[in-house]
């Protein structure tokens, strides 16, 4: 009876030790995973990027206030960026000072080919960089969203991964983009940056459009 006592007692051990051991290594594996194992092996992040939709508008500019300074154009600007699923949904709304009234708009865009999006269409996501004007050099520019961190038009896109697994992809996802063999076995088609320009003018509303091929673009509208 005492044996048969101690022989449940260490399996009881065991299947403890097993269980923890499991455990620690299901943390460890997601502690290590690499944005490669990530994007290749991880069905959940696949379903997401198939579940991305076609956008047009990706958010406006206006001028708020344009006045000339010291002989210098100053001008005043609110930059909105606009939901995924809803195009008068502000989801980033930031106001910037530019001398001069010629302002850059930068973004970053990763394209998704076929092997990584399920139903074998393209898909592409687009993350705002940062604002500046002809003086300034681009890495001087004002930041539209911060470096690293969940954008916020996809906050809902990757809700079902853990978190470590959607601070693992947006860390490193932009950081791919030299590495054409990775690209290749990531299922990633691109990872480029794509800067517009223009002169802004009060009475205008600037609305931002991505074309089928990533292409960034401003449309002029009257602000009513």
């Amino acid at each position: 009876m005492k044996n048969g006592k101690v022989k449940i007692s260490t399996l009881v051990i065991l299947a403890a030790v097993l269980v923890a051991a499991g455990y620690f290594g299901r943390g460890y594996l997601l502690r290590e995973m690499t944005i490669h194992q990530l994007l290749n092996e991880n069905k959940q992040l696949k379903n997401a990027i198939t579940n991305l939709t076609a956008e047009e508008q990706i958010g406006y500019a206006k001028v708020t206030s344009q006045e000339t300074r010291d002989g210098k154009v100053v001008t005043k600007l609110r930059f909105v960026e606009t939901a995924r699923d809803d195009k008068l949904k502000k989801i980033v709304e930031k106001d910037y000072t530019i001398e001069g009234d010629i302002v850059h708009f930068d973004a970053l865009i990763v394209k998704f080919g076929d092997k990584m999006v399920m139903d074998g269409k393209e898909r592409a996501m687009y993350l705002w960089r940062r604002v500046y004007d002809e003086g300034m050099a681009p890495q001087a520019g004002f930041p539209i969203e911060s470096p690293g961190a969940e954008p916020a038009r996809y906050a809902d896109l990757l809700g079902r991964l853990p978190i470590k697994q959607k601070e693992l992809f947006w860390s490193n996802i932009w950081d791919l983009a030299n590495d054409p063999e990775k690209l290749k076995q990531d299922g990633i088609t691109a990872i480029y940056g794509n800067v517009v320009y223009t002169r802004l003018k009060e009475g205008l509303i600037y609305v931002f459009k991505i074309s089928p091929t990533g292409q960034l673009y401003p449309e002029v509208v009257p602000d009513m």
